[in-house]
């Protein structure tokens, strides 16, 4: 949080240096005392002087939607396959959405994986070395 002296104040405000002194003294601005000095939040300045105060910035948070597709993979290596995904993800992240569509007539499957960049990175790093020969 940005902080500031009673001078940067007075300045901010066109206001003599004694006077924001005063308005610190009697309450009417908030501010903290640092050793001697006094220190202005930038948010009880705005709300002081009466501007809108800056609302804070969402946190940014990424996702990943990935749809993974092995070919040629006979059911009992998709059974395992899919165990053992699902057996890595117990008790781990939430979040994270994996899901499994098998066409056995074309022993074709397609791992559907939904969330967390780390989280989704780790599911396909474990399919890479389930599905390698």
């Amino acid at each position: 949080m940005e902080r500031y002296t009673i001078d940067q104040a007075a300045s901010l405000l066109g206001l003599h240096v004694k006077t924001v002194r005063n308005y610190v003294r009697d309450g009417r601005l908030p501010a903290v005392r640092v050793g001697k000095q006094y220190r202005i939040a930038k948010d009880d300045l705005a709300a002081f002087a009466g501007l809108p105060v800056e609302e804070a910035a969402p946190p940014r948070r990424a996702e990943v939607s990935s749809i993974v597709q092995v070919d040629g993979l006979p059911r009992h290596e998709m059974d395992r396959l899919s165990t053992m995904v699902l057996a890595s993800l117990a008790g781990g992240p939430s979040g994270l959405n994996v899901q499994f569509a098998y066409d056995e007539e074309r022993a074709h499957l397609k791992i559907i994986v939904l969330g967390g960049l780390e989280e989704s990175a780790q599911v396909l790093r474990i399919v890479d070395a389930l599905v390698r020969p």
